[in-house]
């Protein structure tokens, strides 16, 4: 069968959309694998999938699936593609709202920037001292609807993001699903530069949604960030981290940043795709 998408880009975060309200696409593992290989298919961090809202809990709901066919309950630069997909395609107005394997997604818009409301963070452990090679790593781990660790350093663009991000993503004390990795350089007073070692993708991405909410967050914790948080990432974009915060418990968490539709096409799927 050909299957009509659409591609786009959160931050260089770049993510294939299909719409499937109709429920006639059905995409196995290896789809997904050839669809995002950036040689022998579309080329994408992920694919998402615009499905109905089963639940009644919001407008609609996604399926997110990583690069590598497996799937995940968030991405926050994919969520804000996936709204600006919904509002273009569907007519939305100024919010939608749909449903995550994390929890409902609230997006609202402003020109070509979307801004997501996330779900509370939870599984904070700070400050955990963790074994690597050539000694050992302080590791800080929040979940913003995915696992994050966050490390700090003093320079992140001398980072071997791809190493270290894998030895970490693998590491036994992050359990048998491990985690992704942030590497978080302080660059002033309420800004960070982040570069994110990505799991599903098995690599660094331009920039990750959640990586960045769970950065800045530690930030606003450990050196006591005002909101919001601004957040360089790899591709060179600035997203912003905003949240509210009050005897320890974080609240109305969001994230803003740009969505942009880069084009749209259709490729053969079942068996067809790469030739």
């Amino acid at each position: 069968m050909k299957l009509q998408f659409t591609k786009m880009n959160g931050a260089g975060n770049d993510f294939i959309l299909v719409d499937n309200r109709s429920g006639g696409v059905h995409l196995a593992p290896e789809d997904v694998m050839r669809l995002c290989d950036r040689r022998r298919g579309v080329g994408a961090d992920g694919v998402l999938v615009w499905v109905p809202c089963r639940s009644g809990r919001a407008d609609w709901a996604w399926e997110f699936y990583n690069s590598d066919g497996s799937t995940a309950a968030m991405c926050g630069n994919g969520a804000r593609c996936f709204a600006r997909f919904v509002q273009r395609k569907g007519g939305a107005g100024d919010r939608v709202t749909f449903e995550t394997g994390a929890g409902v997604i609230t997006a609202t818009f402003d020109g070509g920037r979307v801004t997501v409301g996330l779900t509370p963070p939870c599984e904070w452990r700070l400050r955990e001292t963790v074994g690597v090679k050539g000694g050992e790593c302080v590791v800080h781990s929040v979940n913003t609807g995915v696992p994050h660790a966050v490390v700090f350093v003093p320079d992140v663009g001398a980072v071997p993001v791809s190493a270290r991000g894998a030895e970490l993503r693998w590491h036994p004390h992050f359990g048998s699903r491990g985690t992704n990795v942030n590497f978080v350089q302080v660059l002033g007073e309420g800004r960070i530069r982040v570069r994110t070692y990505e799991r599903g993708v098995e690599g660094e991405t331009l920039a990750c949604g959640t990586g960045v909410t769970a950065s800045a967050l530690v930030c606003a914790r450990l050196h006591g960030f005002g909101s919001p948080v601004r957040v360089v990432v790899e591709g060179g974009d600035e997203l912003e981290v905003a949240f509210q915060e009050a005897g320890g418990e974080w609240t109305r968490v969001s994230l803003c940043g740009p969505a942009e539709f880069v084009f749209e096409g259709e490729i053969p799927i079942g068996g067809g795709l790469g030739g």
